[in-house]
């Protein structure tokens, strides 16, 4: 194909563009729309193979146009990766100078599972690529950057386009909560950034035809509906293994499928003590009906979700690629930038459960219930919120209370309570401590975690990494890791193999999570700031729920209680502990409300 473009006339020549996850898909599109207009191209991800291959194609497209452009490729890199990151922009600043682009594109599907069955580790290197690798690459490309400079930043329409309107994307925690987060990271980019003359924006294009898609996302979540809702002839932990080994050979030859159903069956045979003949092709046939089932449910959601479309067709990764190129128009950028631009086209209809109050259930009945408060924050602020709860579900009667700090000053302060000192984002300590919790106490009714706040003033492009993960693991890990554990020791033992017994399973985690900002005149940075981890905390909250409630079939709730008020009022904490009570109080399941704004009411 001949270009006619000349190099005079090529819009990017001499600029210089970064694009992350650009080896394959949406990000290989967005680097030849580039190339086609004259831009040197920096393109990395983890893979060697699909990076010289983009490589190769477009310096295909540089020779055409007549562009003075080059191609420098950064393999074996994840943007989460500090110090890859690190020394990939040394690189680049020796080699081009400065950059004027970066397209925050990389990415991950992540666990596609219930929370309750979701892997931690897993949840941290979702939330890792998706959120730090965003914040990373951002905060190392501006040394490299001059006024003019723009970074542009791939979010999601599965999470929250504004506070008001939450999105749930069942089995999909970690993506949600890192993309909400991510949604308003670029908007306090943008804030603190003006002054450096570079803008932040972001776009949201919705679903997009995919390899990710096509044979990740849809057949994983087909195969987590299933190992809820069951197969027949096959328990859950063995619909869980066949879709771990088969999934990944959709999209390859017949014969290959072929022999990976035989292995597996003869794997369920083998641990079945029965390796006969017939029982490893009945097995083959059940598992080869098991495959056919995930596909014809995967292709289902699918055309679900083309139906909320306005003319039921995805985005091409073409188009995606020409939105992101027209966002890097200068003219374009300074209209728009701190904006999340949707471009998804998608008509999602989503419950109200955002509130500022709730119904009365007097008089506060909490009486032999057994609940844990938590707290990762050692401020006197919100030391003295726990021990006000705590005195108060005492007083009404509570038979336990467990409160749990990871620092040991803090747990001194608790003596008259049952109290230990843990790390609270250690899995493996909190899943003790939950299970030593139900053991002893016959169960937990309810578990309040407080995460604390983080300096507002303080701008996150100043951010030390180590200063940045700190209040990843604060703000996003440690809660879920405290939801997920929370809601395990709640139901029946045994429910995470067998999800069926989730089912009718009651109790409620409560997060208090940070304040706003507190003063009479508060600029845009400092709202836009308080808004990141808030922005995490809401979309996780709403597909918790979701998954808790229309997939699991429970009675379990998690809330989001989010203290202060845009007026910049001092908290309420008399407010706080009266809905804390209430909530425990209350029958959880007949709440619409998830995520309460206590001081906001009117």
């Amino acid at each position: 194909m001949q270009y006619q473009n000349t190099k005079t006339s090529l819009k990017f020549t001499d600029k210089t563009v970064v694009i992350t996850g650009s080896g394959t898909g949406i990000g290989q599109a967005i680097a030849k729309k580039f190339a086609l207009n004259g831009a040197n191209i920096i393109i990395m991800g983890r893979r060697k193979e699909p990076l010289e291959q983009t490589s190769e194609i477009l310096n295909d497209v540089i020779r055409e146009v007549g562009s003075s452009g080059k191609v420098r490729t950064f393999s074996g890199i994840d943007v989460s990766d500090e110090i890859g990151i690190n020394k990939m922009f040394k690189d680049i600043k020796q080699e081009f100078g400065k950059v004027h682009i970066v397209v925050n594109n990389a990415g991950v599907s992540g666990p596609v599972k219930t929370f309750t069955n979701a892997n931690f580790r897993e949840f941290r290197d979702c939330v890792a690529i998706h959120l730090t690798g965003t914040f990373w690459t951002s905060i190392q490309s501006l040394q490299t950057m001059e006024p003019g400079g723009e970074i542009i930043t791939i979010t999601t329409f599965f999470t929250e386009e504004n506070r008001y309107e939450q999105r749930p994307y069942r089995f999909r925690t970690p993506y949600t909560a890192a993309q909400g987060a991510k949604n308003r990271l670029v908007e306090a980019l943008a804030w603190e950034l003006v002054e450096k003359g570079i803008r932040s924006i972001a776009t949201n294009p919705g679903p997009v035809h995919s390899d990710r898609i096509y044979k990740t996302v849809y057949p994983k979540a087909a195969a987590e509906f299933l190992r809820i809702g069951g197969y027949p002839e096959l328990t859950s932990v063995e619909i869980e293994k066949i879709a771990n080994k088969i999934l990944p050979l959709l999209g390859e030859p017949d014969n290959i499928i072929s022999d990976g159903i035989n292995q597996v069956a003869t794997d369920i045979a083998k641990f079945n003590n029965n390796e006969s003949t017939l029982e490893v092709e009945r097995l083959y046939k059940i598992v080869s009906g098991l495959l056919i089932k995930i596909q014809e449910i995967a292709e289902k959601v699918q055309n679900n979700t083309s139906k909320m479309i306005v003319d039921g067709a995805f985005l091409t990764q073409d188009e995606v690629a020409e939105m992101v190129f027209s966002l890097c128009d200068e003219k374009i950028s300074k209209l728009i930038n701190g904006r999340v631009i949707p471009n998804d086209r998608v008509f999602y209809p989503v419950k109200p459960i955002i509130a500022t109050s709730i119904e009365a259930n007097e008089p506060i009945e909490v009486k032999g219930k057994v609940i844990v408060i938590t707290s990762s924050s050692s401020t006197k602020k919100d030391l003295d919120r726990v021990r006000k709860i705590a005195s108060a579900l005492h007083s009404k009667g509570v038979k336990h209370i467990i409160i749990l700090t990871d620092n040991q000053s803090a747990s001194l302060q608790f003596k008259d309570f049952h109290n230990d000192f843990i790390n609270l984002s250690n899995e493996e300590v909190l899943n003790e401590i939950f299970n030593s919790v139900r053991t002893n106490f016959g169960g937990i009714d309810a578990v309040v975690h407080f995460t604390g706040d983080y300096d507002y003033n303080l701008p996150f492009s100043s951010l030390e990494r180590q200063q940045w993960d700190l209040l990843v693991d604060n703000f996003v890990n440690t809660p879920a890791l405290i939801t997920r554990e929370a809601v395990k020791a709640m139901a029946p033992r045994g429910a995470e193999e067998e999800p069926i017994r989730f089912k009718g399973s009651k109790g409620l985690v409560i997060i208090v999570g940070p304040d706003a900002p507190i003063g009479k005149k508060i600029t845009g940075t400092i709202r836009a700031r308080s808004e990141v981890f808030r922005g995490a905390l809401r979309p996780y909250t709403a597909t918790v729920n979701q998954e808790l409630r229309d997939v699991l079939g429970s009675d379990i709730r998690l809330y989001l209680i989010l203290a202060g008020n845009v007026d910049g009022a001092h908290p309420n904490n008399d407010r706080l502990e009266d809905f804390i009570l209430q909530l425990i109080s209350g029958p959880a399941s007949k709440r619409n409300g998830t995520i309460l704004y206590v001081d906001e009411a009117t």
